[in-house]
């Protein structure tokens, strides 16, 4: 199952970042981590594709309690109940004009990104961008996160990337890749 989903991953990513590449166009990694898990394979993935990095950080850090799936008043439970929530980030990126490819990391939580990313997604000017997601979960597939997320940004291309269950070394995102170091 591992290698299916990274030769998926691979695939959508050697083809968006060789048509980057061929045109002189820079691909950036932006990501949500909550507890570190989609950090570490943003990261890996951004030096594999020899992209720019850009973490969206909320403006208040969320704190384990608010990421307590099984308690129904939690902070995370709260905001995916609500389709319009949208928490504030404390950064933003200062020149998406720069990239073309945008491959866009979050963990899925209640089967969809967290709505983090649709915050993200809604300050960001991404008119024209084409936008590859990839996700960590325990679980749960992407399923339709990308009908949830276009609404945020109708102008960009949304790829589906892969769910990446398990911590992926740069050497392996290299080997699927077959990009040089």
């Amino acid at each position: 199952m591992k290698r299916i989903i990274l030769s998926i991953l691979a695939t959508t990513l050697v083809c968006l970042n060789l048509n980057a590449q061929n045109m002189n166009k820079k691909a950036l990694v932006v990501y949500f981590s909550a507890t570190g898990t989609t950090a570490t394979v943003a990261n890996t993935i951004a030096q594999a594709v020899n992209a720019d990095i850009f973490e969206i950080e909320p403006a208040e850090a969320y704190t384990a309690e608010d990421l307590d799936w099984t308690n129904k008043k939690s902070r995370s439970t709260l905001e995916m109940k609500d389709k319009k929530s949208r928490p504030a980030i404390k950064n933003s990126l200062q020149n998406p004009q720069d990239y073309d490819v945008i491959y866009l990391g979050f963990p899925i939580w209640w089967y969809t990104a967290p709505r983090i990313v649709n915050t993200f997604l809604e300050s960001t000017k991404l008119d024209g961008k084409t936008i590859v997601l990839f996700a960590t979960s325990g679980g749960s597939g992407l399923g339709k996160t990308i009908d949830d997320l276009r609404p945020s940004a109708p102008n960009a291309t949304f790829i589906n990337g892969a769910v990446l269950n398990k911590n992926v070394t740069k050497e392996q995102i290299l080997n699927q890749l077959k990009v040089k170091n």
